[in-house]
């Protein structure tokens, strides 16, 4: 393939795309990846991507319209790539509400490498997720994910057509769904013991139960926390399944209709 002016424009909007991609998407984004890490993958994914895409022609007129083709192109890989890094919050989401049933809210601490508040009980489902998916190489999913944009709308040739709004509310109901299915064996739980110590204020009201049923709760909710690590690899597949249903959802939005 003969390399011409055209060929290089495409292939620059195309590392526009990947490269917006890489610094939202999840795993890629994180403060902890070196900042010339991120650029040489996405310098050689948009080589790889290049190489099994047709070049087409970018039509535009004058500075102006390659101006906005670079933000199109560059609006569609950051939306791509936030939206499957906001699968990946419905772990810290239900870990935030863990600790508040167990009442270790206020043990929160700044995660630096995604850049968020997290609490002690989200920071280890994150981590534990993370891990998981990383072993069964379903970060390859996240790179799939940018590649077959291409093949749904190409360089210059996506639309912005669909409804975000109705997209938007069904994830986030989604996203509840999934994080209370994820911290539902702790709100039993805690639900039990708030019912016993009811019953005991109400049968022996010189007992101080606000005092006893704080420890209680932490050491009954780290009881529980440690039983409910054996369905880390159920609550992957939850996310995994969210991000897939986002993903399809985001092509739809910007493809264009025939």
């Amino acid at each position: 393939m003969n390399f011409t002016v055209e060929h290089l424009e495409f292939y620059l909007l195309v590392l526009i795309r990947v490269s917006a991609f890489i610094l939202a998407a999840p795993f890629f984004s994180y403060q902890t990846v070196p900042r010339r890490v991120k650029a040489v993958l996405s310098i050689m994914l948009a080589i790889f991507i290049i190489q099994i895409i047709p070049v087409e022609k970018v039509s535009y007129t004058g500075v102006l319209g390659f101006s906005s083709l670079v933000i199109q192109e560059a609006a569609v890989g950051m939306m791509l790539g936030f939206m499957c890094n906001f699968a990946m919050y419905i772990v810290s989401f239900a870990g935030n509400l863990m600790d508040m049933e167990m009442g270790l809210s206020m043990a929160s601490m700044f995660d630096p490498s995604t850049r968020i508040q997290v609490t002690v009980s989200g920071s280890i489902y994150n981590y534990l997720v993370m891990l998981v998916l990383m072993a069964t190489n379903m970060h390859y999913v996240v790179i799939r994910a940018i590649t077959d944009a291409f093949k749904y709308f190409s360089v210059g040739k996506a639309v912005f057509n669909g409804d975000l709004a109705s997209m938007t509310i069904e994830f986030i109901t989604n996203y509840f769904i999934v994080g209370f299915r994820i911290v539902l064996p702790v709100f039993a739980c805690m639900l039990v013991i708030n019912v016993v110590l009811g019953v005991l204020t109400r049968a022996a009201p010189q007992m101080n139960m606000f005092v006893v049923g704080m420890q209680l709760k932490v050491l009954a909710g780290i009881v529980v926390l440690m039983i409910v690590l054996n369905t880390i690899p159920t609550v992957a597949n939850f996310i995994m399944e969210q991000m897939k249903s986002i993903i399809v959802d985001m092509y739809k939005y910007f493809t264009p209709t025939r």
